[in-house]
């Protein structure tokens, strides 16, 4: 018997690993706008420096609240003049309207987007009125607090809007008003209307549940001994004045602090100082609480009215 050697196989040969390729991801669109962003920043502050200098003169004519002023522009008839504030009011009023009305349009059988917005806005004052109200007082006065809150959301975003409504500074060889950032509830008498209807308003429901006396008594809560309602009275009396000086002061002190932030951050102070280089230097903060009040602030002070508004109904009904 032969023996055969095995043949050997031929195999094809293993191709050479390529070599590795290091990943190298590329810059993020996001980092791309921040790092540009930060050059034109450090290049128009080295420019602003350059044809300015550091060196300035505080300017004593300039006024910071002045744009916040209302300079009469026509009169209308008797006291009642036509202004700025007048003119955001009337903005306010229409946009409002508008918007309701356009809302109840798009109201449909099958949901849309613009309905299930609206309907978070409901469920949204329907506890506002129902956690501080009987049932039958949350369907007296949900419409008051909705308006409140769709009223004041309104004109404090508005006054987010740059307008040509600065008369006090004119521009294209004075012949046209600055543009400004100006808000109604900027001006005292606007949050003052709004609270007096407010104070009115649970006042009335008070004395309409209890009687006037009733009321008046249901201020101080029941238990507390007759010695001490002499100093409890007083301070009741005026703690209910006093609502009505929070809501004013809440809406108008918030409103007009921030629009002095923005303004100040964005040219005002380097205006005062008389130093230009100024003005783009806080630039960055300036955008920062503009967007800070936009997003957060004009809808908090709306949120915040309008649910003080249903507590004060509420209470004022509700024995201590």
């Amino acid at each position: 018997m032969t023996l055969q050697a095995d043949t050997p196989v031929e195999t094809a040969p293993s191709p050479e690993p390529e070599p590795e390729q290091s990943a190298k991801p590329g810059m993020s669109v996001v980092k791309k706008v921040g790092l540009l962003a930060g050059a034109v920043y450090i290049l128009g502050f080295v420019v602003m420096i350059a044809a300015y200098g550091l060196s300035g003169t505080k300017n004593e004519d300039f006024n910071i609240v002045q744009p916040f002023h209302l300079d009469n522009w026509f009169h209308i008839v008797g006291p009642i003049d036509f202004n700025k504030g007048v003119l955001y009011l009337l903005l306010t009023t229409a946009i409002t309207l508008g918007l309701l009305v356009w809302v109840a349009k798009k109201m449909t059988m099958r949901p849309n987007r613009v309905q299930t917005a609206v309907e978070a806005f409901y469920d949204l004052i329907r506890s506002m009125t129902r956690d501080n109200m009987d049932e039958k007082l949350a369907k007296k006065w949900f419409p008051l607090v909705g308006t409140l809150f769709v009223f004041i959301l309104v004109t404090n975003l508005l006054g987010y809007i740059p307008l040509p409504v600065n008369s006090s500074e004119k521009i294209f060889g004075g012949h046209f008003p600055s543009f400004q950032l100006y808000a109604a509830d900027t001006n005292v008498a606007v949050p003052l209307i709004l609270a007096l209807g407010v104070w009115g308003v649970f006042n009335y429901e008070g004395v309409r549940a209890h009687g006037f006396l009733g009321y008046i008594k249901s201020l101080v809560p029941s238990g507390v001994s007759k010695g001490m309602l002499f100093m409890l009275y007083p301070l009741e009396i005026l703690s209910n004045f006093l609502r009505l000086l929070s809501l004013t002061v809440r809406l108008w002190a918030n409103l007009l602090a921030g629009h002095l932030l923005i303004d100040f951050m964005g040219g005002n102070m380097a205006v005062l100082l008389g130093r230009p280089f100024l003005g783009w230097l806080t630039l960055p903060l300036g955008i920062a609480i503009y967007l800070f009040e936009c997003a957060l602030i004009a809808g908090l002070q709306a949120f915040i009215f309008a649910i003080l508004t249903a507590m004060y109904i509420g209470s004022a009904t509700h024995s201590h």
